[in-house]
């Protein structure tokens, strides 16, 4: 028989409709923020610690490792070049592919709150492909379908303004017939590694 308890286990995750989902979602995603800037990854373990495996459910412990270890993939793409942080489309970029959709989000909407005119139009544009995602992630695909119907207008009127490593077109061609597979935008391409080349222990760009 069923207890008490086991009627409020947490199955899947889902922040939409979870409370402690949604905390443990935002709080990684502002770790990210605050490493990504500082280039530290301690402040990831200190967040990831707060919630350790032994104090939630499997299914938690289970989304907080797989964040954790996306998390430490982009941070070591930023550590050895010279990616400056103020670039909002190379880190989106590294975010993206990682298929961080959610921490895209964040990301841009701190540099789309100070942007004006068709950057603002375009920054927008790249949330709600972001936010396409993260509802297919979530099982909502009538939210990502709206969502990317938005989305796709600024994104083909002001794509110039997007810089060349980050492939907005096959971005553009995924969300026209809202693939369910997001697409890569830097994979198989080394723009953005020719833009910030990586620097060796010396300090000299190699």
């Amino acid at each position: 028989m069923m207890s008490r308890s086991d009627l409020y286990k947490i199955t899947k995750f889902d922040p939409f409709e979870n409370q402690l989902c949604r905390q443990i979602r935002n709080e990684l995603s502002a770790s990210l923020m605050d490493s990504i800037h500082r280039q530290d990854i301690s402040i990831l373990k200190a967040v990831a610690q707060r919630f350790s495996p032994d104090h939630v459910e499997p299914v938690l412990a289970q989304y907080i490792d797989n964040r954790i270890t996306r998390y430490r993939e982009v941070i070591a793409q930023i550590r050895p070049t010279t990616i400056p942080t103020h670039d909002t489309y190379a880190i989106s970029l590294l975010l993206w592919d990682q298929e961080l959709f959610f921490e895209v989000h964040e990301w841009i909407e701190s540099k789309w709150l100070e942007s004006r005119g068709a950057e603002k139009q375009l920054l927008q544009a790249l949330i709600r492909a972001a936010g396409v995602y993260v509802h297919l992630e979530a099982g909502n695909p009538k939210r990502a379908e709206r969502m990317a119907i938005k989305a796709l207008p600024p994104l083909i009127q002001h794509k110039s303004l997007v810089p060349g490593y980050f492939n907005v077109d096959r971005l553009i061609a995924s969300l026209e017939p809202l693939n369910s597979v997001p697409p890569k935008l830097g994979s198989g391409s080394d723009l953005l590694g020719a833009k910030y080349p990586p620097w060796n222990n010396s300090g000299a760009q190699m």
